[in-house]
């Protein structure tokens, strides 16, 4: 009779685990993204393509106002890094095409596709911060070693948007009590 009473409950915690691991944060860029043109000017564009597409997400399931105008923000400004990057490989020659999302990404927008309430709000935070921490190495590793000046200049402005973002939604984190991380 215990076993038959405990068997729910070691369940429900298993189950508790599967869920708290399940958060899949989009894969970090190559190693190469930090030096080679190509290579970073592809990597960035995922990095954007995934900010803009998890926050649009975000806006349409969000009943958080701060997450929403962070959501907002991370449309705007990604928008430009991409436009910025894309001009600044063009000045260098490159006629990149549009990064498509690769399955760490797929995966990433598909966790926060099924989330939903405050689950949703905890995994979107949680995925933002590896991908903003990512992307901040990867900016300034390419502003400080990359191959082509012009894409040098572009990874250096963009170290201090996406310091901010990372500042914003570590801010937002501890608000909810530091949940996001630990998903």
């Amino acid at each position: 009779m215990i076993r038959l009473r405990t068997l729910p409950l070691a369940l429900l915690l298993a189950a508790t685990a599967v869920t708290a691991s399940a958060q899949t944060p989009p894969p970090p860029p190559p190693a190469e993204a930090k030096t080679q043109a190509a290579a970073y000017v592809m990597a960035a564009g995922k990095s954007d393509m995934y900010e803009i597409e998890s926050s649009r997400i975000a806006l349409q399931k969000t009943q958080n106002a701060g997450i929403r105008r962070y959501a907002d923000m991370m449309i705007k400004h990604h928008q430009k890094t991409t436009a910025d990057t894309m001009a600044a490989a063009r000045k260098a020659g490159m006629n990149p095409s549009p990064p498509a999302p690769d399955a760490g990404i797929t995966a990433s927008l598909g966790e926060l596709q099924a989330a939903s309430g405050a689950d949703f709000d905890r995994l979107y935070l949680g995925q933002q911060l590896p991908a903003h921490q990512a992307a901040l190495d990867l900016h300034q590793s390419y502003g400080a070693d990359g191959d082509q000046p012009a894409l040098k200049t572009t990874a250096k402005k963009a170290v201090p948007i996406v310091k901010q973002h990372l500042a914003a939604a570590q801010r937002m984190q501890g608000a909810m009590g530091g949940s996001a991380g630990g998903m």
